[in-house]
């Protein structure tokens, strides 16, 4: 398998994840903020055979600061050894809803989504190379933005 397509798939493990560099979150004070954490972080490999690995993990998304946010976008933005971008992917309203999603946080809330993806990894030095950084963006009941990102890893 080539490189690129290594780094592909492990790029959409990580679509849903994110957490290691602690969480970044830009909010108004007094309105809606959220936080984004992944559990386990890093994300634990687990080979299940040959190449192929499974990824378990849980995102979980919190509002902080008692009031309500409905999430208006997902995105993810992977990069490999130091840097080198590889893969980024963006979901908004409409495509987290036909994941079967909610995407309204309640005050002083959190939603909790699980996966389980089962990738293929032909060479394992990824798994020590490989970051993602997640990004959640939301708007208040008053209209006023919010965004929460952090960053996760892999290991074998």
């Amino acid at each position: 398998m080539p490189k690129t397509s290594t780094y592909l798939l492990l790029a959409l493990l990580l679509t849903a994840c994110s957490s290691g560099s602690g969480p970044r979150t830009t909010s108004v004070p007094g309105r809606g903020a959220l936080s984004i954490e992944v559990a386990p972080n890093p994300i634990i490999a687990t080979r299940v055979k040959g190449d192929t690995y499974d990824f378990p993990f849980e995102a979980i998304v919190r509002e902080t600061s008692g009031s309500a946010v409905t999430v208006q976008r997902v995105s993810v933005s992977v990069t490999a050894f130091g840097g080198l971008p590889v893969y980024s992917e963006s979901y908004g309203p409409d495509e987290i809803a036909r994941r079967g999603f909610p995407n309204t946080v309640s005050a002083m809330g959190e939603l909790r989504y699980k996966f389980n993806p089962r990738k293929d990894v032909a060479d394992e030095r990824l798994f020590s190379a490989v970051s993602a950084e997640l990004k959640v963006e939301g708007v208040d009941g008053t209209g006023a933005p919010t965004s929460a990102r952090t960053t996760v890893t892999v290991r074998r």
